[in-house]
């Protein structure tokens, strides 16, 4: 009898044993409490980068966080007010990028990062930007004032030459010379000086070959002599010339260079 009650205590403490054990491995494999994992947790914040101007595009970085893996990310851009607070959703600017519009224009952006695991989420916000400003006027290329030297003038401006006088108005099979003057500007409508006027007659060998510098007035004279191919045809009517504005030291066909056809009547009879 002894034995038996002995026996029947150490079945009821096995029992007991390998219930305890079954209550903690069930409580182990409850979802949210697997060995090891661990819901998400932001260690940096996350940041923004570009520039606060209407038209620019921004571009989040989510931070650093911790927790087991994988972890998803989700973003979400915030109009703030200009100190950065009292911020609200902007509806649709959920992806890591946001380009500024025109209703930002005053305001301070942020980006709220949402990381999530199967354990968890956690969210972080980033420091507000610089106030957003107006677009930047796009550069001109051309130095202040009415009038500019050549060596100021970059792209994208070009030049133009713009006037013209011929002294005589007609040329005939009786003129020797032909008094050439051009005016050259830029595409900002100032007078350039220093800029270098090429010209010749099209077809080719009927004038002399000239280049020279336009003054500080923007105009270029050139004087040319007439050759013996002029005229290039029995009844020609125009004497045609090809002129070539550019910046000393730029290539010929790029830079601010320009070029343009002028013709003059020209009289056989």
């Amino acid at each position: 009898m002894k034995h038996d009650r002995k026996r029947a205590m150490l079945v009821a403490s096995a029992l007991s044993a390998l219930a305890a054990a079954a209550a903690t491995v069930a409580l182990v494999a409850m979802p949210g409490n697997a060995a090891g994992t661990v819901a998400p947790s932001n260690t940096a914040p996350p940041t923004i980068s570009g520039t606060a101007e209407v038209g620019q595009t921004l571009t989040a970085d989510r931070g650093t966080w911790s927790g087991s893996t994988p972890i998803n990310y989700t973003y979400r851009w915030r109009r703030c007010n200009a100190a950065g607070n009292n911020c609200s959703n902007i509806g649709g600017a959920t992806d890591s990028t946001y380009t500024i519009k025109s209703n930002d224009l005053g305001n301070t952006l942020r980006v709220r990062v949402t990381a999530s695991n199967s354990d968890g989420s956690e969210t972080a916000t980033s420091s507000h930007t610089a106030v957003v400003r107006a677009p930047s006027k796009p550069p001109t290329g051309c130095p202040p004032g009415q009038n500019a030297d050549v060596s100021q003038v970059t792209q994208p401006a070009r030049l133009v030459v713009d006037k013209m006088q011929f002294s005589p108005s007609t040329v005939t099979t009786s003129t020797h010379t032909l008094l050439a003057r051009f005016h050259v500007s830029n595409t900002c409508g100032q007078s350039v000086k220093g800029a270098l006027v090429y010209a010749t007659a099209v077809p080719f060998n009927q004038l002399s070959v000239s280049e020279q510098p336009s003054g500080s007035d923007g105009w270029a004279t050139i004087n040319f002599t007439v050759l013996s191919g002029f005229p290039a045809a029995r009844h020609q009517q125009l004497l045609v010339i090809f002129v070539r504005a550019r910046k000393p030291g730029d290539n010929v066909l790029t830079g601010i260079s320009t070029r343009r056809l002028i013709s003059l009547r020209a009289s056989l009879g």
